[in-house]
């Protein structure tokens, strides 16, 4: 069988063209339903709709389609925004309301098609958020200008496994003022431990040895 999407749009034209576009592609994935609002989606899942992935806009109407997201996850079904919505600041709200992926309108078909197969093959692992090229570097753009220089250090040595307290010695600093410094760089990337750091380090190329000049 295979996977069942959802498509939530405001825009009947684009909604039916992705549904045309999903059903002819000859990939194993299926429209379950189309939705123009939030109510109606709503009123599917309580009549026992189901399907494993939604594609979410982020603007319906007069309506965030960020608050869809929760009784989406308590579902069971797997969230990819689809959207125009490229802001930073956007994507950092989606990504901490637990979004599963996010992609842009602008995106090829294919890149659509993988953000589905990737979140259902990342199913109950810790992965990071998956994200088309173009959004990844808005994300680590965005990332970087935040992070201190002493912060992109410490996301360095998580990749390369250090603990805390190597981590201290290496720098110079005490237990607690690594802590701090993870703290603060979870906060900053939208993640949740330090695993995801590291996976985010190793996927944007930083190491403890290449961090830009700034704050320490």
């Amino acid at each position: 069988m295979g996977i069942s999407v959802i498509l939530i749009d405001d825009h009947p034209l684009f909604r039916k063209g992705l549904s045309y576009l999903i059903e002819t592609s000859g990939e194993d994935i299926a429209v379950a339903g189309q939705f123009a609002a939030i109510n109606d989606v709503l009123d599917w899942l309580r009549g026992g709709g189901k399907a494993e992935v939604a594609l979410l806009d982020r603007n319906l109407r007069d309506e965030d389609g960020l608050a869809l997201i929760p009784e989406l996850r308590r579902c069971g079904i797997k969230v990819i925004m689809l959207t125009s919505a490229e802001e930073a600041h956007e994507i950092r709200q989606a990504l901490q309301q637990g979004v599963d992926g996010y992609v842009l309108k602008t995106s090829e078909p294919a890149q659509i098609f993988q953000a589905i197969s990737a979140v259902i093959q990342g199913a109950g692992l810790p992965h990071p958020p998956v994200l088309d090229e173009n959004t990844q570097a808005k994300v680590l753009s965005d990332a970087s200008n935040k992070l201190s220089s002493r912060e992109t250090e410490i996301v360095g040595l998580v990749a390369l496994g250090l603990s805390n307290k190597a981590m201290g010695k290496r720098l110079g600093l005490s237990d607690n003022t690594v802590r701090n410094h993870l703290r603060s760089i979870l906060e900053k990337l939208g993640l949740d431990n330090r695993v995801q750091v590291a996976t985010f380090a190793l996927k944007h190329g930083i190491r403890s040895a290449g961090k830009p000049s700034g704050t320490v």
